[in-house]
């Protein structure tokens, strides 16, 4: 009795699943249903799981995302500024690259204007923005024109000077991992690239569609990964220009004994493997926004 109630609730649970990717695909469909009235259960059975992870394979295919470390994925785009070449167009400045869901949108138009208001700051860091929807040039167009007519906070009268990207295709979208299936399969998720002068994805950022970006972060991770390339340290949770930075462990025994016989100058140990030297934040300032 228990073997039969096990085989049919496999049977059930193997007929959704058959049914969801049927549904999916009409040539697997005659294959697959051919085979189940018969009643080649195993057969069957094996065809769809098949299916299933090609589908899985097929999904991290449309909806890849580039890696920290690897060179920035290419492409060229028409944008509110013209035809860009990326990452090209911007060699030797750093790039955040960024994408929102869709023009006229509340949350969106409030990012807008709050990037709109900081990009002279993000030029001064030798930084370029790059903005993204799945939108057409004529609705980006419009929607930055209105955008210059809305007060909000202590935003108003906001030219973005920055190109945004048509991207009506898709192909930037995943081609940057910006389509998330399970928060949209037509709209991109604000997600947050960040690019050094070398073409290189150094950091990335995903907030979900109901989520405003906390631009105070973006500015950090900016300055920080800058800071990290002058000074060659590290940083603690929640650094900011001034505070501490983390100094590289020994690597050696004989720099270890350095270590702890204090030879290696005004650092704060807290344990061997965990030390830190102030870095004014006067010295982090006068090298920001230089390659």
């Amino acid at each position: 009795m228990a073997q039969s109630a096990c085989k049919y609730n496999h049977i059930f649970s193997f007929s959704k699943g058959l049914f969801h990717v049927l549904r999916k695909d009409i040539t697997l469909k005659i294959d697959v249903y051919a085979i189940y009235l018969g009643s080649e259960w195993k057969k069957a059975y094996d065809l769809y799981h098949g299916s299933k992870k090609n589908n899985v394979i097929m999904d991290n295919q449309n909806f890849g995302m580039p890696r920290i470390g690897e060179p920035a994925p290419e492409f060229t785009a028409n944008t509110t500024r013209g035809k860009i070449n990326f990452p090209a167009d911007y060699a030797g400045k750093w790039i955040i690259l960024f994408s929102h869901p869709a023009d006229f949108t509340p949350v969106c138009t409030s990012e807008f204007m709050t990037f709109g208001s900081m990009q002279a700051g993000f030029e001064k860091l030798n930084c370029q923005l790059v903005g993204l929807s799945i939108d057409g040039l004529a609705s980006h167009i419009a929607w930055l024109r209105e955008i210059r007519n809305i007060a909000w906070k202590e935003f108003k009268n906001i030219d973005v000077e920055f190109p945004l990207i048509e991207d009506i295709s898709m192909n930037v979208a995943r081609k940057y991992g910006m389509l998330q299936p399970g928060e949209s399969e037509t709209k991109a998720v604000r997600a947050v690239f960040f690019i050094d002068p070398a073409g290189v994805v150094r950091a990335m950022i995903y907030y979900p569609l109901s989520l405003g970006r906390n631009f105070d972060e973006l500015r950090r991770v900016l300055i920080a990964l800058q800071t990290t390339d002058n000074f060659r340290v590290s940083m603690p949770a929640d650094w900011r220009p001034g505070d501490p930075v983390i100094v590289p462990a020994p690597s050696t025994m004989d720099a270890l004994k350095k270590r702890d016989a204090g030879e290696e100058g005004d650092i704060a140990c807290h344990a061997w493997w965990f030390c830190t030297r102030k870095l004014p934040k006067e010295e982090v300032e006068s090298k920001l926004g230089k390659q």
